[in-house]
Parts: structure tokens; sequence; C-alpha cells
């Protein structure tokens, strides 16, 4: 007769049951949403084979799908009685990867049972079976490269959103084919909804998925698991909010869970002000997907800032945003003065004096009553001449202390020459995501908060209500014209006003200005 079990104290041992893996082996509690997904997920069939041999769970964040994905891969390493079992944890990025390896190592250092069993290699992101030292469980990413030759027992795909372009099909694709030796295989994909035009394997294993769950493919072996706000759904109701966050419980019991009801209350606070924030509240909290670019700031949210007095301004330092025209844009300065809780904004056009009515009418926007107005000003020719730049920042160094300009090095390489010869610092700034994804952050913040002061100049105004805003699969935003086929849009000066914006911040986090000590507050 053989023995009782240890772990789940039976005879015949249970452990293979998914739910006693995670009660009695990992000492993990599964919620009832859980238990009831994995008990489903692991449903075996007359043969005693498992039914699902992919499953695809999207959820918000913060609902424990990485942990919960690390639970069913050690459960793949040890008590699936698999020989030779291989269990990969893939990612976009290795860092990726290494989030679930990192919930394993930690589910097994807090099992008694388990913890010795296993050999954890952290400088190779492998852990290894010490009974069966051919089984191991290791994280791989896209960015590593080809993963041809494995053959996957378990494969845990973490956040599918963040695969970028062919890379993330080309590893699902090679560890999938890879599978094709084992008896009983599973693809687990787990992620958060994405954007669809950046990342094409995840958009279409959501769509198919989608199709499963409601009948339109027959697909025995798939396996869908979506929480995710329908469109046409009250994304501002709080009662759908928990619908589709399962591991948020009630707000007096919620400390003992992932979600937390009242961050997202915080959340939304923002968000119902901010078409940016709305777009992420709803991607991230809700699990919608979104689109590539959406409207950035509100008007109402903008023009709510104090006026200030420009005589106040003279002699004080600043930090500059210099945006440098193509041949259909315009050339924008603009001066960030930082005060103690809020930032003063003074901006400066240009455009080329022979182009001006004709822009005008193409493009139907009151170029010609600016420049009369003085709002912006012309230089002779078709095109900018930057001498004339050049001259206006020497003449505002009279009245203002300049500290730095910051300026986009992409067609500048004889103005910043210039300026640096001239004794300004010039910093480059580049318009990518990495560059601008923490100071358009800091805009949004200051401008809800209603800390940018800027007189309500109508240019600078203009081209707030032009902006939009475009975030790449992990979240990184940068400004840009909403459709780039409008040639009628322009967004030069606020990525003037962010880039000096950045420079200002910087300064104060550095010297330990109030601002490092408790950042910008939003109302």
């Amino acid at each position: 007769m053989s023995e009782i079990c240890k772990v789940c104290e039976k005879q015949p041992c249970e452990c293979t049951r998914i739910e006693k893996w995670f009660d009695k082996a990992l000492k993990f509690p599964l919620a009832g949403w859980q238990r009831d997904h994995l008990k489903a997920l692991f449903e075996t069939k007359k043969n005693g084979r498992r039914q699902f041999r992919t499953s695809y769970w999207a959820l918000p964040k913060k609902n424990g799908k990485s942990s919960i994905a690390a639970g069913i891969a050690l459960y793949g390493l040890l008590a699936d009685e698999e020989p030779h079992s291989h269990v990969y944890l893939a990612a976009s990025t290795r860092d990726q990867a290494t989030i679930v390896f990192r919930h394993a190592k930690q589910l097994l250092e807090s099992s008694e049972l388990l913890k010795e069993r296993c050999k954890v290699i952290d400088s190779t992101k492998t852990i290894i079976d010490r009974e069966n030292p051919t089984s191991f469980l290791r994280a791989v990413s896209a960015d590593a490269g080809t993963q041809d030759g494995v053959e996957p027992h378990f494969c845990i795909f973490d956040e599918v959103h963040r695969q970028k372009g062919e890379a993330g099909r080309d590893l699902w694709s090679v560890l999938k084919k890879g599978q094709h030796t084992r008896r009983e295989p599973l693809m687990f994909a787990i992620t958060t909804a994405g954007v669809a035009s950046e990342t094409p394997l995840c958009w279409e294993l959501h769509e198919y998925a989608l199709g499963v769950k409601n009948g339109v493919f027959k697909d025995p072996s798939f396996y869908p698991v979506i929480y995710s706000l329908d469109e046409d759904a009250d994304w501002t109701d709080e009662d759908n909010w928990r619908d589709v966050n399962p591991a948020a419980g009630d707000i007096e019991k919620e400390a003992d869970k992932f979600k937390n009801i009242q961050s997202m209350r915080e959340e939304f606070e923002i968000a119902r002000r901010s078409p940016a924030a709305e777009n992420a509240f709803r991607r991230f909290e809700l699990n919608q997907w979104v689109a590539q670019e959406t409207r950035w700031i509100q008007l109402a949210e903008w023009d709510q800032a104090d006026l200030f007095d420009m005589h106040s301004l003279v002699g004080r330092q600043c930090w500059a945003g210099l945006d440098l025209s193509t041949t259909t844009d315009v050339t924008a300065l603009v001066l960030v003065f930082p005060f103690d809780d809020h930032f003063c904004v003074l901006p400066f056009f240009w455009l080329p004096e022979e182009t001006i009515n004709e822009r005008t009418m193409r493009e139907s926007v009151p170029y010609r009553n600016w420049a009369r107005q003085g709002l912006l000003e012309l230089t002779p020719g078709n095109a900018i001449d930057y001498r004339y730049i050049y001259q206006h920042i020497k003449e505002l160094t009279e009245l203002y202390n300049f500290k730095e300009i910051a300026i986009d090095p992409w067609n500048a390489t004889q103005v910043s020459i210039d300026l640096e010869n001239e004794g300004y610092t010039v910093v480059p700034v580049r318009q990518g995501y990495a560059s601008m994804t923490t100071p358009s952050r800091a805009f949004e913040r200051a401008v809800l908060a209603h800390k940018i002061r800027h007189n309500g100049h109508p240019v600078l105004r203009w081209m707030v209500d032009c902006v939009s805003l475009k975030q790449d699969p992990t979240g990184n935003i940068k400004p840009v014209k909403p459709d780039r086929l409008k040639s009628n849009k322009r967004i030069d000066g606020v990525v003037a006003l962010i880039m000096g914006l950045d420079r200002t911040i910087r300064h104060q986090a550095e010297a330990g200005f109030v601002y490092e000590r408790r950042g910008l507050r939003s109302i």
C-alpha cells in the first residue's frame, strides 16, 4: 500500500488536482473565481487527458495574473507527472519574463514542502526539480533571439500586449510548435489590454479568444478567460469596475485583495477630466483595448489656470523649450518660470512671411490675425530664418535669466552650435517615448492641477486643443498631431512647453525643491 501523501494528506495522492496543488502544496488561498477557472482549465476528458491545450487570460492590472501563472508553472514542473518536463516563462524582454519567475521563486520559498525539492539558479532564471534533474523551469524572451529546438511541456506567456511586431509572434510560434511532442501541453497566455495597431499577436489572440467565448469559433482545446468592460458599458459606474476586476472585494475587505477600489477611485478622478488619462484608465483598470492616439487636454481644464503679471517675471530664472519648424510647422519657443507651487509660461511663435496668407486660407487658421496682434512673428522669405530666432533669444536674455534651452536635436545642429558659442546651455531632448514619457505625464498633472499659468495665449491655447497623445504597448506616451493627414493641426508650442517644463522640474529635483518632496498635487 502506498503511503499517505505529505502534501494533500490523501492516499492515493490528489496533488494532481490543480486546486489541491494551490491549497496544499503552495499554501496559495484561491478566490472563488480563480478556483472555478483553474478547475475548468485542468478538467480531464473520459480518457484521462486534459481537454485544453491553450488558455488566454485577459484581466485588468493587479488581479493576480502573475501569481496564478507562477503557480501553474510550478505545477507543470513538479506535479504533472511529465517526464523531462520543461516549463518556459516567456515574455517580450528578459526583465518581463523575470516577473513570473520571481513569483514562482517566492511561492517555493514560502512552501515548507517544496523549497528543498527545487534548486533555484538566479543567474540563468532557472528552477530545477532535484527529484527529476532533467525537468526545469526557465525564463526566456523574444529579445534573446530564436528559441528553436525547445520542447515545452508548459509555456507561460506573460503580458502578451507587450509583444511588438513579429518578434512576439515568432516566439509564440516556436514555443507552440515545440509542444507537439508532449502528451498534455499547455500554452498559458496572460495579459492586459493593449494597443491593437502595435501588438498584433495579442490582438489576434484576443479576437480569437472572444470568438471562442462567444461561440463564433469552435475550438474545444482553447479556454478563454476575459474580464473586460464592453465598449457600450458605462465606464464611470463603479459596479462595472467590480464586474471586470474579480480580485476587487468590498471596500472593508480590500486590504486582503490584489485590487484596491479606492486607488481606482483616485485614478478615475483624474481620468474623467483628461481624455488621455481616461484612455489609460479604460485600458489598465477596465481591460478595454484602446486606439494608439487619443485626444489629450481638455480646454476646460487648461482655461482654469490663474493669470499672472508679466512684469513679475523680469530677472527671474527660466528654462526654455525650443521646437524648430519644418516647412509646414510653426517654430515655437516657450519659457518656463518656476514659482513655489506653479509655473508661468511665456510662448513665442514664428512663421515665414511669404507663406502666411496662403497658409491662413488653406489651413483655416487665423495666422494673419495672430501676426497683426503680435501673437506670432513673421520672418522674411518663404522659410524660417533661424537667425531671427537666435537674435530674439539674445534679446530675451536681457529680460530673463536663461538657465537652459532644451531643443530637439533633429534639424537643429547649427542653431545649437550658435547658442552654445554664445554661452547658452543647450540640452538635446529627442522626441521619442524614452525622452517624452516622464515630462508629458508631468505636464498633464500640472495642467489638471491648474499649475500651468499661461494667460490664455491664443496660439498656445489652439495648439493645446490640437494635441493628441500616442502610447506604445508598454504605456509610454508622447504628444502627437491627432491625424498626420490633417495639415492644419500644430502642436509645436506644446512640445516646446513640455521640454522646458522637463528641464525646470529636473533642476528643482536636483535642488531639493518642493516638487521633489511632495510631487505635483492634482485635484
